[in-house]
């Protein structure tokens, strides 16, 4: 029973995961933090870090061969970027559109009906 109890605490220690900073880790760091990453996988994310630079973003980590949506998804949360989180650098950012008055349209419109006019008497 002994044996059982003591085998049971240390797998349960390593399998926990923390947050890895996806530009410094190295491949055995990244491997034992990220779910469905193996030693390859990390070495991988190491060799195309090495190549092609720092990731910017985690559509970046797509690039890398192995390393699909899912995976990404399964990580989001414990991947990091200079002190921040995937989860936070992976949104793009909306913008709210300028509503334009008619005024404004009909001018731009006449204006490019004259250009067109123009450019077809020349």
């Amino acid at each position: 029973m002994r044996y059982l109890i003591l085998l049971l605490t240390l797998l349960s220690f390593s399998v926990s995961a923390g947050p890895v900073n996806i530009n410094s880790a190295d491949a055995k760091t990244i491997a034992l933090n990220l779910k469905g990453i193996g030693i390859k996988k990390a070495d991988a994310i190491v060799k195309y870090r090495k190549k092609h630079g720092s990731f910017k973003s985690i559509e970046d980590l797509e690039n890398v061969k192995g390393i699909g949506k899912k995976t990404i998804q399964k990580n989001k949360r414990d991947i990091r970027f200079k002190g921040g989180s995937a989860a936070k650098i992976g949104k793009k950012k909306t913008t709210k559109l300028k509503t334009v008055k008619k005024s404004t349209k009909k001018k731009k419109g006449k204006e490019s009906k004259k250009k067109i006019k123009n450019n077809q008497d020349k």
